[in-house]
Formats: C-alpha cells, structure tokens, sequence
C-alpha cells in the first residue's frame, strides 16, 4: 500500500470527491474558495474553476455537468459553458445557513445536508432533491451535516452529524426515497477526531475520513473497525474510489483552521492524496437523473 500526493492544490476547505467513470478525471471541491477542481491522472493536469457561492459539493448528472449544493440552494453547473443555474432554494430564509455534503442516491436523487456557516446552531437539515427539481426535508437539529452514502443493497443510509462525533445508519426505502428507523453506526472519540465525508466499497465496508485526526477508518458493515489508514494531513475530509478498476482511494484533505506549525509539519495539507495497492475496489458514483 501506498499513500501519495496527486494534486498539491493547497485547498483551503478540500472536500467532497467525485470519480467520473467515464471521463476517468477525478473532481472534488473547495468549499471556502470557492472553487470545483478536476484531476486527470492519465494526463497529470489539474484544473480549477471558481464558483460564485460556497459550495459544499458535487456529483455527476446523466444527461451532463455536474448538481451541486451551493450556499444558496441546489445547482446545476456546466464547467464548459462557466454557466451556474440556480434549481432550487430550500432555506432562502435561513442567510446563515450553506448546503453542505451531498450524495446521489441509486434512483439519481441528490441528497444534500445544509449546515450553520458559523459551526454553531442547530440548524441543519437533511434535503433529497428530486430529478424534477422537487425537494423534500427529512431530519432537522444538526450543526454540522455530512458523509451521506448509500450500502449496497441501498437498505441503508449512512449520514455523519460531525460535531456529535455519530455516523447515523438508517433504514432506507429506495423506491420511496425515505430514511427510517436510525441507529448508531459508529461513535467517535474526542482522540478520533471529528467524522467527515464517507464512502462505502464494493465489500460493503464504510471508509470514514477523520477531521482533526489524520486519517481514514475503514468500518465493516456491523460497524467495527477493520483498519485505519494514516494521511500526512491533519484534516481529513473524505474518500472516493477511482481509477480505471475503481482501486485507487482518492482523499481530500483541508488547510483551514491549522497553524503554521502544522502546516509545516504537513505541508502537502490541502492537496488530494491516492492510496494504492489496497487490493479493494469501490463503485462507480451515482448519477442526478435530472
């Protein structure tokens, strides 16, 4: 196994990265910049396009571009054309409030959570964006929303709520598009960090970034432990699998809130990092069908 930097982007909020398999580029986030930054690893060219709002991520759509959850509300983005849409804007009497991570379902829904900018309230809620532009808000009450995937049989919902240190798992109705009954998943420790972004693999395991904690943990579907992963950066923000076999983990890392110290001692903190050699592949990412 082998962890390597790939894009030593000096992001500021690196987050959110997204495997497109059939362009075969790596696209991920800065939330603060704001920015959308692409990888091709075939090539070793990295591109970055600045956003008007803050934004807390992306997936890919069937029909071309990229949805997005924006401070205001949901997006369409065509990087080509430098158009940003505005579809819809669930909280457009909450100004404190910004979309954070997000996810799309196996129908072609996105799921996003919206958050407190300031890290401090309550406030946000969990959203699912329909293919025709139709939303629906579900759980209510989190400071800090992330890490929402999907297990394989889609039975499952995953959903991290970073500031109580608790990945969620939910019972999910696919069809519906409704998250049930929930229960802990995993709990973290003041030690551990904060949970960030997930993403689950092709053996069902969840992969679980640790903010303030300098790597990733790789849970089996029970919720225990199957092993850990360090990441020369203090914030490790989330995992995705990509490359032509879906066995490279992609991970995104932030500089935001670090000291000079820190950034010393982890000076490539706020790049993409590849892990190799895992001998574990992922899926390929869901698409908005809208």
């Amino acid at each position: 196994m082998k962890v390597t930097c790939v894009a030593d982007t000096k992001c500021i909020l690196g987050e959110g990265p997204v495997w497109d398999d059939r362009a075969q580029v790596l696209y991920w986030v800065d939330i603060k910049a704001p920015a959308i930054w692409r990888h091709n690893p075939a090539s070793g060219t990295t591109k970055s396009w600045p956003m008007p709002h803050r934004i807390g991520a992306i997936a890919l759509r069937e029909n071309g571009g990229l949805i997005a959850a924006l401070k205001p509300g949901f997006a369409f983005i065509d990087l080509d054309a430098d158009k940003v849409e505005i579809i819809a804007r669930p909280e457009p009497g909450m100004p404190d409030n910004r979309l954070n991570d997000g996810a799309c379902d196996a129908m072609g829904r996105f799921w996003a959570g919206s958050m407190d900018d300031r890290e401090t309230s309550p406030t946000g809620h969990l959203y699912r964006l329909n293919p025709d532009r139709t939303f629906a808000r579900f759980e209510a009450g989190f400071v800090v929303t992330n890490g929402i995937r999907w297990s394989n049989d889609n039975k499952r919902m995953y959903f991290v709520d970073s500031v109580e240190r608790t990945i969620w798992s939910y019972d999910f109705d696919l069809a519906t598009g409704t998250p049930g009954q929930r229960r802990v998943f995993a709990q973290l420790t003041e030690a551990d960090g904060y949970p960030d972004g997930l993403c689950v693999d092709a053996e069902d395991h969840v992969w679980a970034a640790h903010w303030a904690g300098s790597r990733l943990t790789r849970y089996r579907p029970d919720g225990t432990k199957e092993r850990t992963i360090a990441i020369p950066a203090p914030n490790v923000t989330c995992g995705c699998f990509g490359g032509a076999n879906l066995d490279t983990l992609y991970v995104t890392t932030a500089r935001i809130g670090l000291s000079d110290d820190d950034l010393n001692a982890a000076p490539q903190t706020g790049g993409v990092f590849a892990i190799t050699g895992l001998g574990i592949e992922g899926r390929p990412s869901a698409r908005f069908a809208g």
